[in-house]
C-alpha cells in the first residue's frame, strides 16, 4: 500500500531502526523494491534521483510518482516515495506538483546561513502543499575522492541544531564518515558525532552513501538516530550485473523479440539482494 514517506520514517524512529530508500531509475528497479518489501513484510521507500529524469531520461517526474503509487497498491506493506538531491526552489516545487510528498533540498554546498535561507523557503512552500523536506548540513561528498575521510565536511552538532531550528526541516542528512559512490577503503562512521547530532536535534536523521558501509556499523547507526538510509550505487551495480547475465543467457535465443523477457528475468535476479538488505538491516 502507498504510504507517505514521513509516516514510514516515523515508524522507523518508533522502532529504533531505519527505513531503506532505494534509488530506482525505472519500473524494473521500483517493482523489485515493492515486491521485496512485500516478501519480507518490511516497509521500504522508492527513491528517484532527479538526474534520471533530466539527464538519463529514464522516466518523468509525474509518471514516476504515479507508477510508484500504483505499484504500492499491489502489495500490503507500506511503500513510500521520495525524490533525492535537488538544489533549487523551482525544481523542487515542480517535483512536489508532480506527486512527490517527500523531497530533498540540498543546500549543503553553501555556507550555513545561505543553506538555511534556501531550505527554509522550500520547507515553507512544501509544507503548504502537504510535503516533507529533507535538508543536509555538513556535506556528503564523493567516495571516489575519499571525502568520507574529510572531517571538514562532517556535520557539526551545533550547526545541525541551528539549521533544524531555523530551516524547519522534517529530516536531516548528515555527514559522519559516509560519502556517495564506491569507497576506496572501508569507511568508518563517527558514531560519537552521530550521538552528539542526535542530542542537538529533534528530527529523524538520514544516512547517504550506504553502499559499502559494513552492516555492523549501519546497525549501530540505526540504533542511534539514523531513520532513513539511502542505497543507490550497490543496487545499480546489481542491476547492471543482472542485465549482463540476461544478454549472455539470451545471446543464442533465436526469438527476435527476446528482450521482452528482460524485466521478469532481471527482477528475479535483483529481488534476493533487496530482500537481504531489508531482512538484515531493518528492525520493524
Amino acid at each position: 500500500m502507498y504510504e507517505k514517506t514521513g509516516n514510514i520514517i516515523k515508524l522507523a524512529r518508533e522502532n529504533n531502526t531505519s527505513a531503506i530508500a532505494f534509488i530506482c531509475m525505472d519500473y524494473v528497479m521500483a517493482r523489485t523494491v515493492v515486491y521485496a518489501a512485500e516478501a519480507t513484510k518490511t516497509p521500504a521507500i522508492v527513491m528517484l534521483y532527479p538526474e534520471h529524469v533530466t539527464v538519463q531520461r529514464t522516466t518523468g517526474f509525474r509518471n514516476y510518482a504515479a507508477m510508484v503509487k500504483e505499484l504500492a497498491e499491489e502489495v500490503s506493506v507500506p511503500v513510500g516515495l521520495h525524490c533525492d538531491h535537488d538544489y533549487t526552489y523551482e525544481a523542487i516545487m515542480h517535483t512536489i506538483d508532480c506527486g512527490f510528498e517527500s523531497v530533498m533540498m540540498d543546500g549543503s554546498m553553501n555556507d550555513l546561513d545561505t543553506n538555511i535561507a534556501l531550505t527554509k523557503k522550500v520547507v515553507e512552500s512544501a509544507h503548504a502543499k502537504g510535503a516533507i523536506v529533507e535538508g543536509e548540513i555538513g556535506h556528503v561528498g564523493v567516495a571516489a575522492d575519499a571525502d568520507n575521510n574529510r572531517e571538514d565536511l562532517f556535520t557539526k552538532p551545533d550547526a545541525a541544531e541551528k539549521f533544524c531550528a531555523e530551516a524547519g526541516v522534517d529530516t536531516l542528512a548528515v555527514s559522519i564518515g559516509n560519502a556517495h559512490g564506491e569507497y576506496k577503503e572501508t569507511p568508518h562512521l563517527d558514531i560519537q558525532r552521530l550521538e552528539a547530532i542526535r542530542s542537538a536535534t529533534d528530527v529523524p536523521l538520514v544516512l547517504h552513501g550506504g553502499s559499502g558501509i559494513p552492516d555492523d556499523q549501519l546497525l549501530v547507526a540505526f540504533s542511534k538516530g539514523i531513520n532513513k538510509f539511502n542505497l543507490g550505487t550497490d543496487y545499480l551495480r546489481h542491476y547492471f550485473n543482472a542485465l549482463t547475465e540476461f544478454t549472455k543467457d539470451y545471446a543464442d535465443v533465436a526469438d527476435p523479440v527476446r528482450v521482452i523477457n528482460m524485466p521478469e528475468y532481471v527482477q528475479a535476479k535483483l529481488q534476493p539482494y533487496v530482500e537481504d538488505r531489508l531482512r538484515t538491516l531493518c528492525r520493524f
